[in-house]
C-alpha cells in the first residue's frame, strides 16, 4: 500500500491569495460527498465511520484555519490544509486517550483534501484483482470500512492497537486483522499464514493460506455448554441494519445497543418522539428476547455540540458518559422515556445500562431515575477499575452489569489503546484484567446478579470459554462472531472452563495465559 502524502511545498506562493483560498472549500464538498456517498452504500459501524469521517471533511474550523494560512502567508491551499490539519492533530495526541484516536482520521481526511487539491489520487487501499492479505503500516478507519471481505483475506498493520477503530471495523466485516505487527512490512511480497485469533502472522504457501481461511463454523443459536451451563451469546448492535444482521446470525438478543448513532448526526438534541422511532426501528428484530441498551456515552471522542462541553485538558478522564448526565439529566430523563416507549412498541424485553460508572451512589441514581422513567430493570457498564473493585457493593443496586474490556483495559493499564507501541498491554488476555473480571464475576455469583462481557474480548472463542470460567453469564459481539463463539462453548463443559480461567489467572503473561487456557480444551 503507499505510504501517506508527504508536506506539499510552500512554493511557489499564490498570484490570487483569494482565489487560492476559494479552492478549498469546494475540494472539501467533493471529498464530503465521496465520503457520504460510500456511507450510503455501508451498514452498522462502517456507515458510522464514513459519516463521521465525511462530516470531518467538511468541518468549518479546519477549513477557515486553511483558508487564513492562505491569506496571511500566501501558501498554496494545499500546504495550507496540511498545516491547518497538523494543528488539530498535535491537539488530540496532546489531550490522549479517546481524543488521540482521532489523529488517524484526521490524517485520513487531511490526505484526501490535499490530494484533491493537487489533482493527484489520495493514498488508499490499492484495487484488488484477486483475493488478498492487504498489508499497510497502518489504515484509515474509513478505507477499512470499505473493505470488501471478498478480496481482502486478512488484514495485517504495522501500527495501531487491537481495539482500535481500524481493527474493530476490521472484525465488524467478518476479515481476521492483525495489528501493531512490528516487521511485517520488511517481509517480502508473497503468501502469508494469518491467524486473527491468536496474532500469528507467518510466511506460508498460497494453498496452505486458504485452507486455513476457509470454512464455516455451524451452531444451532443456544448459548449453552455440553453439560447443560447456560451462557447468552449476544449482538453487539448499533443501527438497524446491525440489529438486522445480529438477529439473522442467530443472536439470542442484545448485550450493548449503542444509542450514539441518535445524536451523532444532529447539531440538536433529537426529540423524545424522534429518539422512540429510531430506538423502535433497532429493537424491532428482537420483539421477545432481551436487549440491553447502553444510554448516552458522550463526551471524549464523541462531543456532542448541543451539550456545550466546557474544554477539558484530558476528555478521556472527564466528563463523559453518565458524568454528562450529571450535568444534564434532563437528556438522560428524556432519552430514558424514549427508551420506555420504543420497547413498549417493538415488544422487545429492554433493560438499560449506563456508561462509565465509578462508584455504587453512582449506581443508585441511575437506577432511580431509570425506573422512575418506566425501565424496570437497569444495570451498569464495568469500564473503569474502581467499579471492579467496588462490584459486590454496586451489584447490590442494579439488576446487572457488563463489563466493557476495551476500556477497562485501557485504563487499568494507562495504555492508550490507539498506540501500537503500548498496544501489547491492552491486551485482553493480560491476567491483571482477567483478575478484575474475576472479581466482578465472583460478586455476580455472591449476589445471583448477572455479569455480561460487551467488549472485543467476547468475541474470541478461546477467551469467552475464561471469561465463562470467571462467572460470566453472557457474551456480547459483533454478528460475525457469533457463530464461532457459540460453536465453541458447545464443545466444553464448565467444569473446563474453570480450569482454563484458573491457568490463565496464574499465568505470567498474555502469551502463558492463551496457552494455560488451551491445556484443557
Amino acid at each position: 500500500m503507499a505510504e501517506p502524502l508527504g508536506e506539499p511545498p510552500a512554493t511557489p506562493a499564490p498570484d490570487d491569495v483569494a482565489q487560492e483560498a476559494a479552492r478549498i472549500r469546494p475540494a472539501a464538498d467533493v471529498v464530503a460527498e465521496r465520503l457520504f456517498a460510500r456511507a450510503a452504500q455501508a451498514t452498522g459501524d462502517a456507515k458510522a465511520v464514513l459519516e463521521t469521517t465525511a462530516a470531518m471533511a467538511a468541518d468549518p474550523a479546519l477549513l477557515a484555519q486553511a483558508e487564513k494560512l492562505v491569506a496571511d502567508r500566501s501558501l498554496p491551499a494545499a500546504r495550507a490544509v496540511h498545516q491547518a490539519a497538523a494543528g488539530f492533530i498535535t491537539a488530540l495526541e496532546a489531550a490522549g486517550g479517546y481524543l488521540a484516536e482521532r489523529v488517524r482520521d484526521v490524517q485520513d481526511v487531511r490526505d484526501r483534501l490535499v490530494a484533491e487539491l493537487l489533482g493527484v489520487p489520495a493514498p488508499g487501499v490499492p484495487e484488488l484483482t484477486s483475493p488478498s492479505v492487504l498489508v499497510a503500516r497502518d489504515l484509515a478507519p474509513a478505507d477499512t470500512a470499505g473493505l470488501d471481505p471478498a478480496q481482502v483475506l486478512a488484514l495485517v498493520t504495522e501500527e495501531g492497537g487491537p481495539t482500535s477503530h481500524t481493527a474493530i471495523l476490521a472484525r465488524s466485516l467478518g476479515i481476521p486483522a492483525v495489528v501493531a505487527c512490528r516487521g511485517v512490512l520488511a517481509l517480502e511480497a508473497g503468501a502469508l499464514l494469518v491467524d486473527g485469533d491468536t496474532g500469528a502472522v507467518e510466511v506460508s504457501d498460497g494453498t496452505v493460506l486458504a485452507a486455513h481461511l476457509a470454512g464455516k463454523v455451524e451452531w444451532n443459536g443456544v448459548g449453552v455448554l455440553r453439560d447443560g451451563h447456560r451462557v447468552k451469546v449476544l449482538g453487539n448492535v448499533g443501527s438497524p441494519a446491525d440489529a438486522v444482521a445480529a438477529a439473522a446470525a442467530g443472536a439470542e438478543g442484545v448485550g450493548l445497543f449503542r444509542t450514539e448513532f441518535c445524536f451523532l448526526s444532529s447539531t440538536r438534541e433529537p426529540t423524545v418522539e424522534e429518539q422512540r422511532a429510531a430506538y423502535a426501528a433497532v429493537l424491532a428484530p428482537f420483539a421477545g428476547k432481551p436487549v440491553v441498551v447502553r444510554t448516552l456515552d458522550a463526551g471524549a471522542d464523541k462531543p456532542l455540540a448541543f451539550l456545550e462541553p466546557d474544554p477539558e485538558p484530558n476528555p478521556a478522564l472527564g466528563v463523559r458518559g453518565l458524568r454528562v448526565a450529571f450535568d444534564r439529566p434532563d437528556v438522560l430523563d428524556r432519552q430514558l422515556e424514549a427508551i420506555a416507549l420504543a420497547a413498549r412498541d417493538s415488544g422487545a424485553e429492554v433493560s438499560v445500562m449506563a456508561p462509565m460508572v465509578a462508584t455504587a451512589a453512582e449506581a443508585a441514581w441511575f437506577v432511580e431515575r431509570a425506573r422512575g422513567a418506566g425501565v424496570e430493570r437497569a444495570g451498569v457498564m464495568v469500564e473503569i477499575p474502581a467499579a471492579a473493585l467496588v462490584a459486590r457493593e454496586i451489584l447490590q443496586v442494579v439488576d446487572f452489569v457488563s463489563l466493557g474490556t476495551n476500556d477497562l483495559a485501557q485504563y487499568v493499564f494507562a495504555a492508550d489503546r490507539q498506540v501500537g507501541a503500548v498496544a501489547a498491554l491492552n491486551d485482553p488476555w493480560q491476567p491483571a484484567l482477567l483478575r478484575l473480571v474475576k472479581l466482578v464475576g465472583d460478586a455476580g455469583t455472591e449476589l445471583g446478579k448477572p455479569v455480561g462481557v460487551c467488549g472485543e474480548a467476547a468475541s474470541d472463542p478461546l477467551l469467552a470459554c475464561v471469561l465463562t470460567g470467571l462467572g460470566v453469564t453472557s457474551l456480547s459481539m459483533n454478528h460475525t462472531a457469533l457463530a464461532g463463539v457459540g460453536a465453541k462453548l458447545a464443545s466444553t463443559s464448565f467444569d473446563l472452563c474453570q480450569l482454563a480461567a484458573r491457568g490463565a489467572l496464574s499465568a505470567a503473561d498474555p502469551a502463558a495465559a492463551k496457552l494455560a487456557a488451551r491445556a484443557p480444551h
